[in-house]
């Protein structure tokens, strides 16, 4: 009796796989390998959740009315242009689900967010992965790779897992290099933690042109990523189709309040980008003196590449790290065996990790 068998291309895919939060043998650990929020999320965002226990009973809001008008207001867009879902990347599947499919392609990055490629594959489309450059989207290689089968092109900006990005003139020889009927994704996830002052995250461009969206979460800055509650601003007709295929209520009841309040506490934002800003600088100063090679970074993560001419590599510096409790993300899955990922901590703790790094340099792996 023969069981049920999935799409050929769904048993080809590799799973995403989040960054570790435990080791086996290591009592406590410190996870720094999923770049979240070391400041915590706003107090009243906290106190919101809270209260909303006592109706737990309920249905969400559908279409997250509230909060969607609470993003608008907070930066200045239009509430009919909003989708909000259970974590971009749920925002991101649907794009895929709803504009590709068997025959079609999807552009990415080489090294970019892992749920482009995963997500291509689920839907039977052909991904298209362009390398890099200088760490970030590479805007000619990209519109290289455009086709008649082309119908999305996704720029993670800032880039996960470089950190590094391109300021808003690229994004926007990008779009105008694209036909009409390609759907130009700018994810914006690390919008918030952005200090450079040619960067943007995408919402003008949404707002002259019909083939663009930006999506944008809760789970980084605004430090939210147990509730997974994201955004996405695009034309109405983007909109339109992805709201016909969502869920119906794909972002919980206590979500959506605990994140209204957190959007409406700028105060709270601005003091943990504030405290993200200063340690990545600070952090990314002490690593470069160790010698290893640092991308220079706009998110609340660094990138640390082990030189080639370095007698040690990332992955005996992670199994170093881990024996001792610190969690970093090595990339060896993504194409990067030689680079670990740290997520910028409280100040202890990137203290810490700095001078277990330098014992590892010093002497040898255990």
């Amino acid at each position: 009796m023969s069981a049920p068998k999935p799409h050929s291309w769904i048993m080809d895919l590799a799973a995403y796989v989040p960054g570790r939060a435990k080791v086996e043998g290591v009592k406590e650990t410190v996870k720094l390998s999923a770049n979240e929020c070391t400041s915590g999320p706003s107090p009243k965002a906290v106190a919101a959740y809270t209260a909303a226990a006592s109706q737990l009973l309920r249905y969400p809001d559908g279409g997250s009315t509230e909060l969607r008008e609470a993003i608008a207001g907070v930066y200045g867009l239009d509430a009919s242009r909003i989708i909000c879902g259970a974590g971009s990347d749920d925002i991101l599947t649907v794009l895929i689900h709803a504009f590709a499919g068997p025959g079609d392609e999807v552009i990415f990055s080489q090294y970019g967010f892992m749920v482009y490629p995963i997500q291509t594959k689920a839907v039977g489309a052909t991904g298209v992965a362009v390398p890099n450059l200088k760490w970030a989207a590479d805007v000619d290689g990209i519109l290289k790779a455009v086709t008649a089968k082309t119908k999305l092109v996704f720029v993670d900006n800032p880039n996960n897992p470089t950190g590094a990005y391109l300021p808003m003139s690229e994004i926007e020889r990008l779009h105008a290099g694209l036909p009409e009927h390609v759907v130009l994704v700018v994810d914006s996830a690390y919008a918030e933690c952005v200090t450079a002052e040619d960067y943007d995250a995408g919402a003008k461009l949404v707002e002259r042109s019909t083939n663009v969206i930006m999506t944008r979460t809760f789970s980084k800055m605004y430090a939210l990523a147990g509730l997974r509650v994201g955004w996405g601003y695009g034309g109405p007709a983007i909109i339109d189709a992805l709201n016909r295929i969502r869920m119906p209520f794909n972002v919980n009841l206590p979500a959506q309040v605990a994140a209204v309040e957190a959007v409406k506490d700028q105060a709270h934002l601005a003091e943990s980008v504030a405290y993200n800003a200063e340690w990545r600088d600070k952090l990314t100063a002490e690593l470069v003196a160790l010698g290893l090679d640092v991308v220079p970074s706009q998110t609340n993560f660094l990138l640390l590449g082990f030189p080639e001419e370095s007698p040690f590599t990332a992955g005996e510096a992670n199994t170093y790290l881990s024996e001792r409790g610190y969690l970093l993300r090595w990339l060896p899955g993504m194409g990067l065996p030689n680079h670990l990922r740290l997520t910028i901590g409280a100040p202890h703790e990137n203290r810490t990790v700095v001078e277990l790094l330098r014992a590892f340099l010093n002497g040898s792996p255990e």
